[in-house]
């Protein structure tokens, strides 16, 4: 039997299953604030397939020195593994805190993700909406739908905070 990730969050034999957008979000929060203890931006994302988490991760880039250690991608490998299906989530849905940028937007596509949840939109490098819609471009060989704005205050406040701790912190001849 794979195991996931949330296998680490839930105890054996627990399934999560996962009602609304909303509750979902709630996990991808929880998520989120866990990449605080290792100094990593607080986003969270988690996949569901018919209603279940199947994995749920944090981001990991300071933690790891990966560039690509995004909570999405992380998030997208977890599930492919746990539904031990090959690589397409034809039936996930991808739950995150913060608008996907084009790296995350292209997993979701090449995965073949069916819906994506975000809560708070990235004017500065979201590619789902706000800079870019790789999502929902026609020219593209698949499409997602996308639902936004789910817990946006709660998300962008954590970002908020984090960014703010992390400036205090800075000197100011960083840029």
């Amino acid at each position: 039997m794979m195991h996931s990730p949330c296998d680490k969050a839930f105890p054996a034999g627990v399934t999560v299953r996962v009602v609304d957008d909303t509750a979902a979000m709630d996990l991808a929060l929880e998520e989120a604030r866990a990449a605080l203890d290792h100094d990593d931006v607080p986003i969270g994302a988690l996949v569901l397939v018919g209603g279940e988490v199947v994995a749920r991760r944090h981001n990991e880039r300071e933690l790891t020195g990966d560039p690509t250690a995004h909570a999405e991608l992380l998030a997208l490998r977890d599930a492919a593994a746990a539904v031990g299906d090959g690589w397409r989530l034809v039936d996930a849905t991808l739950v995150v805190t913060l608008e996907p940028c084009a790296m995350c937007a292209g997993g979701l596509l090449a995965a073949r993700v069916k819906r994506l949840v975000f809560a708070t939109p990235d004017l500065k490098a979201g590619a789902c909406g706000s800079l870019y819609n790789l999502c929902t471009d026609p020219r593209l060989h698949h499409e997602i739908e996308v639902v936004a704005g789910v817990r946006a205050a709660e998300a962008a406040g954590l970002l908020e905070r984090f960014f703010g701790e992390l400036r205090e912190s800075r000197p100011s001849d960083r840029q």
